[in-house]
């Protein structure tokens, strides 16, 4: 786990998608979407239901490997308001032990507004912790230092003829904008225009890995 600096404070983000903050033993994710696999089950679309179980599996030895005391979620935690009803008995078990263990906070997102049976933890609708904002989307005319999810990003590169795609944080000097940590998520290019219009110029795309953290310029245009 490489360190870096982001407004002052020393963050690690971890090659799992999650950001760790070790002054706050806090672990942070965006964009769980539990319950996904369901919400299309409900429309017909079957897929395997093994997401809500996958993602809190990978976020538990997180918990245990970083010692996490504090756990936020930004937003989009289930695909909708209704996920946490929907979760299989296993899932319900793993998550309430992790709500349990930790101080946990929801942040609401666009697609889980009025969490309903949030499953344990504290919903709110945004933070300020420690001169950090906490939010699910970036604001552009933001001026405090902001750490969010929504857009799902990923760096797509060219490596040895091959097209290969990692998920990756997106920063500049004030925001920083996480990865989706769940299982059955796309994502987004790092240098779309609306991420561009989210963050700004002069953004980096970071992407962890066990030992080192690589950093690639983003030359997308707001336009």
């Amino acid at each position: 786990m490489v360190p870096f600096s982001f407004s002052g404070h020393e963050l690690i983000a971890l090659p799992q998608g999650a950001l760790f903050w070790p002054a706050r033993r806090a672990l942070l994710v965006a964009d769980l979407h539990l319950e996904k696999a369901s919400w299309f089950a409900r429309l017909g679309q079957m897929l395997p239901p093994y997401d809500s179980i996958a993602t809190l599996a990978d976020l538990t030895a997180l918990v245990t490997v970083t010692r996490a005391e504090e756990i936020w979620c930004l937003g989009d935690s289930f695909h909708d308001r209704h996920g946490c009803d929907r979760l299989p008995q296993r899932a319900r078990t793993m998550l309430t032990a992790l709500t349990q263990s930790t101080r946990w906070t929801w942040i609401t997102g666009n697609h889980d507004p009025g969490i309903a049976d949030h499953c344990g933890g504290a919903v709110v609708e945004e933070a300020e912790i420690d001169g950090l904002l906490l939010r699910h989307e970036a604001d552009p005319i933001e001026s405090k230092p902001e750490l969010s999810g929504h857009f799902h990003p990923k760096l797509r590169i060219s490596h040895r003829g091959r097209q290969v795609s990692r998920r990756c944080f997106v920063a500049t000097e004030r925001k920083l904008i996480l990865p989706a940590f769940g299982a059955l998520t796309g994502g987004l290019d790092a240098d779309h225009p609306e991420i561009a219009r989210a963050v700004g110029a002069r953004a980096q795309a970071l992407v962890p890995l066990s030992d080192r953290l690589l950093r690639f310029p983003i030359a997308a245009s707001a336009a």
